[in-house]
């Protein structure tokens, strides 16, 4: 059944004076956005009789349609204290491969995955402020940050205040995208609230952004992603919007997503609309992919009302699909989406448990 929905706009917002010099140039009428007809397999993965996902929050898949999963499944005690975080390879068949990284020291707190186009594996772990890069043979050959040590842990900052940021060190990073040249973008996400370049060979090169609502500023950097253009997105999640730059912290546009939803939303966990809880906020990004291909297009999910929104990369609403819920076709909060192509994802959820294959019928 393809029933149709209003997004009420959409905005668009270009580049005028330095790197944040937003001002808005299209403000589009009301459109219909259509409900995209689609198919869900809740178990295209196998995994060995011993083991389970547990908060499966990160998804990815390489040249090989191999597909990556970075769960928060089981605790090691270790000299460090608990861990939650494993790498699972699959085959294109969903076979069970291997575990990639077992007990490394870089692993604590799972939360996304991504294969770059030479099919190397990089891992961001929120928990030790750690992003690893193995190759396919799964050897680590790149380590960007360092995780506290145990027997001398980071000063605690006074109430109410944030942190400096480190030059060579994240705060909670959450993501990780390149430009064609290689250069990594990281979302230095929840602590420091800024975008570090790297070079291809682990190089410092800059960081932009601060903790703020104003174009430019961000609160949550959740999820990144990169077009064919170079440019960047950035899930600005508190803030409900997408920002856009250049590969040097330009601005671009600033997307922002406003599709009604006309049922009651399925609240599965934390408050409920209308409080000012960021995980209730429609819209907000959670996960962001871009599709391959000539035309691409670029998909994110939010938590409440739990729907994956297909949009144009100049911001335009063309599609939406899905709610929260526990069955198949309804989502728990996606944490990463894979999108090897325009009509099929891959869907990583933290409060089910779970990964889902989606299959559009537009």
């Amino acid at each position: 059944m393809n029933r149709s929905l209003t997004a009420v706009l959409f905005t668009t917002v270009s580049a005028a004076v330095g790197a944040l010099g937003f001002t808005p140039v299209a403000i589009a009428a009301q459109t219909t956005v259509p409900e995209i007809r689609f198919d869900a397999n809740v178990d295209p993965l196998t995994l060995p009789a011993d083991r389970q996902f547990g908060e499966v929050v990160g998804i990815s898949m390489n040249s090989k349609r191999h597909v990556f999963v970075f769960t928060r499944t089981g605790e090691r005690s270790t000299v460090h204290g608990a861990t939650a975080s494993q790498l699972y390879e699959f085959d294109q068949t969903g076979k069970f491969v291997r575990e990639i990284g077992k007990d490394l020291y870089g692993f604590a707190f799972a939360h996304t995955v991504r294969i770059d186009k030479d099919d190397n594996i990089w891992a961001t772990d929120e928990g030790t402020n750690m992003i690893i890069k193995f190759n396919p043979a799964g050897r680590v050959t790149m380590v960007l940050g360092r995780r506290e040590e145990s027997v001398e842990p980071a000063p605690t900052p006074a109430p109410g205040t944030v942190p400096r940021p480190g030059w060579g060190t994240f705060n909670r990073p959450a993501d990780i995208a390149w430009d064609k040249d290689g250069n990594i973008f990281v979302a230095d996400g929840y602590g420091n609230s800024r975008v570090v370049k790297i070079d291809k060979n682990g190089r410092w090169m800059k960081t932009w952004g601060e903790r703020g609502s104003a174009p430019g500023q961000f609160n949550i950097l959740h999820t990144i992603a990169s077009d064919k253009n170079n440019n960047i997105y950035i899930g600005d999640r508190t803030n409900r919007r997408i920002q856009v730059f250049d590969p040097d912290g330009n601005a671009v546009r600033i997307i922002t997503i406003d599709v009604p939803y006309t049922k009651e939303p399925n609240i599965m966990s934390g408050a409920a609309p209308g409080t000012g809880n960021p995980l209730a906020a429609s819209g907000a990004p959670w996960a962001m992919c871009i599709t391959p291909g000539p035309t691409q297009y670029l998909y994110v999910s939010d938590a409440v009302p739990g729907r994956i929104y297909k949009l144009t990369l100049d911001g335009k609403v063309v599609g939406v699909l899905g709610d929260a819920g526990k069955q198949a076709k309804q989502f728990g909060w996606i944490h990463q989406i894979a999108c090897p192509s325009e009509n099929e994802l891959w869907v990583a959820e933290i409060l089910n448990w779970r990964v889902q294959k989606l299959t559009l019928h537009p």
